[in-house]
Protein backbone atom coordinates (compact mmCIF):
# COMPACT_ATOMS: atom_id res chain seq x y z
CA UNK A 1 0.00 0.00 0.00
CA UNK A 2 1.57 3.46 -0.95
CA UNK A 3 1.34 5.67 1.83
CA UNK A 4 2.53 8.73 -0.57
CA UNK A 5 0.77 11.27 -1.32
CA UNK A 6 1.01 14.01 -4.12
CA UNK A 7 1.65 17.70 -2.87
CA UNK A 8 -0.32 20.58 -3.52
CA UNK A 9 0.49 22.68 -6.47
CA UNK A 10 -0.15 26.37 -7.72
CA UNK A 11 0.16 28.09 -10.93
CA UNK A 12 2.82 30.93 -10.93
CA UNK A 13 1.96 34.79 -11.22
CA UNK A 14 3.81 37.88 -12.75
CA UNK A 15 6.29 39.26 -10.76
CA UNK A 16 7.53 35.60 -9.60
CA UNK A 17 11.63 36.11 -8.88
CA UNK A 18 14.40 33.52 -8.99
CA UNK A 19 16.09 33.28 -5.12
CA UNK A 20 20.20 34.37 -5.37
CA UNK A 21 22.89 33.46 -3.36
CA UNK A 22 23.62 36.31 -0.82
CA UNK A 23 26.32 38.10 -1.90
CA UNK A 24 29.11 36.63 0.12
CA UNK A 25 31.67 38.96 1.48
CA UNK A 26 30.56 42.36 1.28
CA UNK A 27 31.29 43.38 4.74
CA UNK A 28 33.59 46.26 5.24
CA UNK A 29 37.00 45.55 6.73
CA UNK A 30 39.77 47.45 8.30
CA UNK A 31 43.85 46.34 8.40
CA UNK A 32 42.96 44.95 11.96
CA UNK A 33 39.88 42.78 10.89
CA UNK A 34 40.45 39.17 10.98
CA UNK A 35 41.68 37.58 7.77
CA UNK A 36 39.21 35.16 7.46
CA UNK A 37 36.31 37.76 6.77
CA UNK A 38 38.21 38.56 3.10
CA UNK A 39 38.45 34.74 2.64
CA UNK A 40 36.90 33.06 0.06
CA UNK A 41 35.83 29.60 1.81
CA UNK A 42 35.72 27.07 -0.60
CA UNK A 43 33.48 25.03 1.68
CA UNK A 44 30.63 27.58 1.49
CA UNK A 45 31.52 28.96 -1.99
CA UNK A 46 31.98 26.57 -5.29
CA UNK A 47 35.42 26.75 -6.41
CA UNK A 48 35.79 27.86 -10.15
CA UNK A 49 37.30 24.95 -12.03
CA UNK A 50 38.84 24.14 -15.40
CA UNK A 51 40.87 21.27 -16.99
CA UNK A 52 44.34 21.51 -17.99
CA UNK A 53 43.66 20.12 -21.48
CA UNK A 54 40.67 22.99 -22.37
CA UNK A 55 41.72 26.36 -23.96
CA UNK A 56 42.55 29.32 -23.17
CA UNK A 57 39.38 30.62 -24.68
CA UNK A 58 37.73 27.94 -22.43
CA UNK A 59 39.54 29.13 -19.73
CA UNK A 60 38.00 32.81 -20.74
CA UNK A 61 34.97 32.23 -21.27
CA UNK A 62 34.55 29.97 -17.90
CA UNK A 63 35.83 33.29 -15.58
CA UNK A 64 33.55 35.51 -17.88
CA UNK A 65 31.01 33.24 -16.39
CA UNK A 66 31.48 32.67 -13.33
CA UNK A 67 32.74 36.34 -12.64
CA UNK A 68 36.07 35.81 -11.44
CA UNK A 69 39.41 36.05 -12.49
CA UNK A 70 41.24 33.10 -11.38
CA UNK A 71 40.46 29.96 -11.93
CA UNK A 72 41.60 26.11 -10.00
CA UNK A 73 43.08 23.92 -12.69
CA UNK A 74 42.02 20.30 -11.86
CA UNK A 75 42.26 17.04 -13.40
CA UNK A 76 40.03 15.10 -11.77
CA UNK A 77 37.62 16.85 -9.08
CA UNK A 78 38.89 16.98 -6.28
CA UNK A 79 43.05 16.82 -7.67
CA UNK A 80 44.09 20.30 -7.67
CA UNK A 81 47.08 20.95 -10.95
CA UNK A 82 47.23 24.71 -10.22
CA UNK A 83 45.81 28.08 -11.06
CA UNK A 84 45.23 29.98 -13.93
CA UNK A 85 44.72 33.87 -14.17
CA UNK A 86 43.15 35.92 -16.00
CA UNK A 87 46.93 37.80 -16.54
CA UNK A 88 48.05 34.56 -17.51
CA UNK A 89 45.42 34.33 -20.46
CA UNK A 90 46.11 38.10 -21.87
CA UNK A 91 49.59 38.47 -20.68
CA UNK A 92 53.40 38.06 -22.13
CA UNK A 93 53.09 34.13 -21.07
CA UNK A 94 51.14 33.10 -23.81
CA UNK A 95 52.92 35.05 -26.42
CA UNK A 96 56.17 34.03 -25.16
CA UNK A 97 54.87 30.06 -25.66
CA UNK A 98 53.43 30.86 -29.19
CA UNK A 99 57.17 32.40 -30.57
CA UNK A 100 59.08 29.60 -28.91
CA UNK A 101 56.67 26.74 -30.01
CA UNK A 102 55.56 28.11 -33.43
CA UNK A 103 52.12 27.98 -32.18
CA UNK A 104 49.44 30.14 -32.88
CA UNK A 105 47.33 31.20 -29.78
CA UNK A 106 44.12 29.29 -29.85
CA UNK A 107 46.47 26.11 -30.01
CA UNK A 108 47.40 26.66 -26.27
CA UNK A 109 45.65 24.98 -23.51
CA UNK A 110 45.34 26.04 -19.75
CA UNK A 111 48.03 23.50 -19.27
CA UNK A 112 50.98 25.78 -21.28
CA UNK A 113 50.13 28.76 -19.18
CA UNK A 114 48.72 28.07 -15.52
CA UNK A 115 50.77 28.38 -12.36
CA UNK A 116 51.73 24.76 -11.42
CA UNK A 117 51.18 23.64 -8.02
CA UNK A 118 55.40 23.46 -6.92
CA UNK A 119 55.33 27.48 -7.88
CA UNK A 120 52.43 28.75 -5.74
CA UNK A 121 52.71 29.56 -1.95
CA UNK A 122 49.96 28.90 0.70
CA UNK A 123 49.35 29.73 4.29
CA UNK A 124 47.79 27.32 6.79
CA UNK A 125 44.48 27.47 7.85
CA UNK A 126 44.87 27.57 11.52
CA UNK A 127 47.89 30.69 10.73
CA UNK A 128 45.29 32.55 8.96
CA UNK A 129 42.30 32.13 11.94
CA UNK A 130 44.18 34.12 14.49
CA UNK A 131 45.56 36.64 11.31
CA UNK A 132 44.11 40.29 10.25
CA UNK A 133 43.56 41.62 6.84
CA UNK A 134 46.80 43.82 7.48
CA UNK A 135 48.56 40.38 8.64
CA UNK A 136 46.82 38.89 4.35
CA UNK A 137 48.12 41.84 2.81
CA UNK A 138 51.50 42.22 3.96
CA UNK A 139 51.88 38.37 3.22
CA UNK A 140 50.46 39.31 -0.73
CA UNK A 141 52.89 42.15 -0.93
CA UNK A 142 55.77 39.37 0.22
CA UNK A 143 55.13 37.59 -2.59
CA UNK A 144 53.79 40.38 -4.99
CA UNK A 145 50.78 37.50 -6.29
CA UNK A 146 46.98 38.89 -6.58
CA UNK A 147 45.98 35.59 -4.88
CA UNK A 148 47.34 33.62 -1.62
CA UNK A 149 45.80 29.48 -1.38
CA UNK A 150 44.99 28.40 2.61
CA UNK A 151 45.49 24.79 2.94
CA UNK A 152 43.72 23.34 5.64
CA UNK A 153 45.01 19.61 7.15
CA UNK A 154 42.08 17.98 7.95
CA UNK A 155 41.21 15.84 11.09
CA UNK A 156 40.97 12.69 9.61
CA UNK A 157 44.26 12.19 8.11
CA UNK A 158 43.47 12.80 4.65
CA UNK A 159 45.63 14.58 1.95
CA UNK A 160 45.57 18.70 2.80
CA UNK A 161 43.31 20.74 1.02
CA UNK A 162 42.67 24.20 -0.59
CA UNK A 163 40.45 25.69 1.90
CA UNK A 164 40.58 28.91 0.95
CA UNK A 165 41.66 31.91 -1.00
CA UNK A 166 43.01 35.34 -0.26
CA UNK A 167 42.53 38.06 -3.11
CA UNK A 168 43.93 41.16 -3.58
CA UNK A 169 40.92 42.10 -5.57
CA UNK A 170 38.20 41.01 -2.47
CA UNK A 171 40.75 42.85 0.00
CA UNK A 172 40.17 45.93 -1.87
CA UNK A 173 36.34 45.51 -2.45
CA UNK A 174 35.93 45.60 1.50
CA UNK A 175 38.79 47.89 2.71
CA UNK A 176 37.45 50.42 0.22
CA UNK A 177 40.85 51.20 -1.06
CA UNK A 178 43.31 50.11 -3.07
CA UNK A 179 46.13 47.80 -2.78
CA UNK A 180 49.55 48.55 -4.00
CA UNK A 181 51.34 44.99 -5.44
CA UNK A 182 55.10 44.57 -6.79
CA UNK A 183 55.33 41.67 -8.77
CA UNK A 184 58.34 39.62 -7.64
CA UNK A 185 60.01 37.19 -10.02
CA UNK A 186 60.60 34.03 -8.81
CA UNK A 187 62.76 31.81 -11.37
CA UNK A 188 65.62 33.27 -13.21
CA UNK A 189 63.20 32.50 -16.52
CA UNK A 190 61.29 35.60 -14.70
CA UNK A 191 64.27 38.00 -14.26
CA UNK A 192 65.28 37.55 -17.86
CA UNK A 193 61.83 37.49 -18.97
CA UNK A 194 61.29 40.69 -17.33
CA UNK A 195 64.83 42.52 -18.29
CA UNK A 196 64.03 41.73 -22.24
Amino acid sequence: MNHHHALPTFCLETGVQLAQTAPWALDPVTWDSPALSVMTDLCTVKAATIAPAASLHQAEQQMIYQGVRMLFVVTDMPAFAGLITATDLRGAKPMQIVHERGLRYDELSVADVMTPLDRLEAVAFERLQGATVGDAVATLKRFGHQHLLVLETPADGTPRRVRGLVSRTQIERQLGEPIELTPIASSFSEIEQALS
